[in-house]
């Protein structure tokens, strides 16, 4: 039973029952109620905001997340390194590739720069970790630009190398006539006694005395422009344009073994020597030309003569004696 309380009544000096109300019974009902109902909604709202009362799938996302994070970090780390490579790659690049090719090397600045124009990373932006997917993305960015412009500089540095081997198979780089076959050496670039004038001149060739029919050799890879004797003096004569500028002459031949516009090796059998022409006794008259001017074919026989071979033939084709042509 609920208790039964009094209050006193002063006019009346006698104590008086207190008859409860229903409205504020009822008022202080929903007052606790509502009381309640408020205090639950902020428990709740305090449970799911708070880092201390994980549900399991708040657990699962919070678990993604630091994974991606930490992949991020790992794939951050690999560019770093892949940067680093192809930064040794691009110094090898400019530094001795374009170099030794004799072209210029690419701009640091061209191969860093940038992308220009809107922000290309716009819809990346926005989200807890914008900044880490954002600073990912310029890299790989980047990376895959530098990329592009190596692998393009790479294609020009094999052209550049086959045109290089090219150049090196066709200059003239060997002696006509072996050392083995040769008598002597006659006379050389330069000034020398003309055979039939005695008169000094200017002989614009090599001369490599040897027996008629003994081989004579393509000194580089070419095609034939001659083969005829349509040359004043020069007798049965071969021509080979080798390409890059350079054409050689090989005068006074016994007989032909190639014929114009035949393809030719270094190495090769063009002919035999001989005596044909304005010629004093059986030699090779050799030239090398090159862009229309006749140059010292001493300087090219590199490719077939050692280092000592090479000072004894010098001292002979110095030597101001006569020319046999």
């Amino acid at each position: 039973m609920s208790k039964v309380k009094y209050y006193y009544d002063s006019e009346n000096l006698a104590y008086k029952r207190i008859k409860p109300q229903k409205r504020k019974k009822f008022a202080y009902i929903f007052l606790f109620l509502l009381s309640s109902l408020l205090f639950g909604f902020l428990c709740i709202v305090l449970l799911i905001n708070t880092p201390y009362f994980e549900t399991p799938k708040d657990k699962l996302l919070t678990g993604e997340l630091e994974s991606m994070k930490l992949n991020y970090k790992l794939l951050n780390r690999k560019m770093d390194l892949m940067t680093d490579v192809l930064s040794a790659i691009e110094q090898r690049d400019n530094n001795i590739y374009r170099i030794y090719f004799n072209t210029s090397p690419i701009p640091n600045e061209q191969r860093k720069e940038g992308f220009g124009g809107t922000n290309r990373y716009k819809d990346l932006e926005g989200f807890n970790n914008s900044e880490l997917v954002i600073n990912s993305n310029k890299k790989i960015d980047m990376l895959t630009k530098e990329l592009v412009i190596q692998s393009k500089s790479l294609d020009e540095i094999v052209v550049l190398a086959k045109q290089k081997e090219k150049l090196l198979a066709a200059i003239p780089a060997i002696q006509p006539v072996k050392n083995e076959d040769l008598k002597r050496m006659a006379s050389g670039f330069g000034y020398r006694s003309d055979p039939f004038t005695k008169i000094r001149k200017f002989h614009y060739g090599m001369d490599f005395t040897a027996k008629s029919g003994t081989p004579v050799y393509a000194t580089g890879d070419g095609v034939v422009l001659k083969a005829d004797n349509s040359l004043s003096g020069y007798g049965n004569h071969i021509e080979i344009n080798h390409g890059y500028g350079y054409v050689t002459l090989y005068a006074h031949l016994s007989k032909y073994n190639c014929k114009r516009g035949q393809k030719v090796k270094r190495g090769d059998i063009i002919g035999y020597v001989g005596s044909t022409g304005r010629s004093e006794a059986p030699h090779l008259h050799y030239e090398v030309i090159k862009g229309k001017e006749k140059i010292n074919p001493l300087n090219f026989y590199y490719g077939s003569i050692s280092a000592q071979e090479y000072v004894e033939i010098t001292k002979l084709a110095n030597q101001e004696n006569q020319s046999l042509d």
